[in-house]
């Protein structure tokens, strides 16, 4: 039977004259006419006109279905570009002892208080003995690194590719420098490598591994390593909104788990939690 493919405004019309006459009127199906894949776009030409902008382009390939050869050519040779960056960061960071995963802002100038407390933990850190990681960029991360070097410790930096703002800084041992395009996988190598974190304020990414390390702690995928937040000005406020709503309000975490974390002010302070932590299990920096 042929479809009778007629547009709204004639619906009405055509219902009322065909009433009684046993002929059928077929509503279009509205994905009659959809690209299916990638390949129909480009055979329809669609993906010729210019989009706006990469991220409408972005957007656009969500909802369009992949055929079987572009899912072989693009998603499957992307599982072998993930694996690679496992394997680098492994094999690179897997004799590299004892370390503190240093995390702040890119944006932090160096004459700022944070940017020079990063640096005094970072050497007050390879004093005691650790090494220090840092994301490897600017801000937070360049002076986590620069305070390492500077008292001659093992200075990481697992840079992340980005369309703005990250640079790897100049203070990462040659050796130590590992470039990622996968979040999830540097992300990995933070929390795998670390005895240690120490938080400086920074912005989402700052607390997208801030908490990522406190998940893993809570859920015991990892061992109970010290949290140190340094800022209280900066992090009192998301914590306290953590006690009164998460868990006093809505019971979403036990009240052990705000003892996941320490806030101090003072480098001093921060490296001590770090020893005192290790102290206990009779574990000095050179395990």
């Amino acid at each position: 039977m042929t479809k009778l493919r007629k547009t709204s405004k004639t619906k009405l019309h055509d219902e009322a004259l065909n009433t009684g006459s046993g002929q059928t009127i077929l509503q279009p199906d509205v994905n009659d006419n959809k690209a299916k894949s990638i390949t129909d776009l480009r055979e329809a030409g669609e993906v010729m006109a210019p989009p706006a902008s990469e991220e409408d382009i972005r957007i656009r390939q969500a909802f369009v279905d992949k055929d079987w050869n572009e899912i072989k050519i693009a998603d499957s040779w992307q599982i072998f570009k993930v694996m690679a960056e496992f394997v680098d960061g492994f094999e690179k960071l897997a004799k590299i002892g004892p370390c503190v995963s240093v995390f702040g802002s890119a944006r932090t100038k160096p004459t700022h208080k944070y940017y020079l407390m990063a640096e005094e933990i970072s050497a007050k850190l390879v004093r005691h003995g650790y090494g220090v990681i840092t994301g490897g960029g600017p801000g937070i991360m360049e002076a986590g690194n620069k305070g390492a070097h500077s008292e001659g410790g093992k200075s990481v930096g697992l840079n992340i590719q980005l369309p703005f703002e990250q640079f790897n800084n100049i203070y990462i041992d040659s050796d130590k420098l590992i470039n990622f395009d996968y979040f999830f996988v540097r992300k990995v190598m933070f929390v795998k490598y670390a005895q240690g974190f120490v938080v400086l304020p920074g912005g989402f990414g700052t607390l997208d591994e801030l908490f990522e390390a406190i998940t893993l702690i809570q859920t015991k995928k990892i061992g109970a390593f010290p949290i140190v937040l340094v800022g209280r000005s900066y992090w009192e406020g998301l914590f306290r909104w953590v006690e009164d709503v998460m868990l006093n309000e809505e019971n979403n975490i036990s009240p052990e788990d705000l003892n996941l974390v320490h806030i101090v002010d003072d480098a001093t302070e921060a490296v001590k939690i770090i020893d005192d932590f290790y102290s206990k299990y009779l574990l000095s920096p050179n395990f």
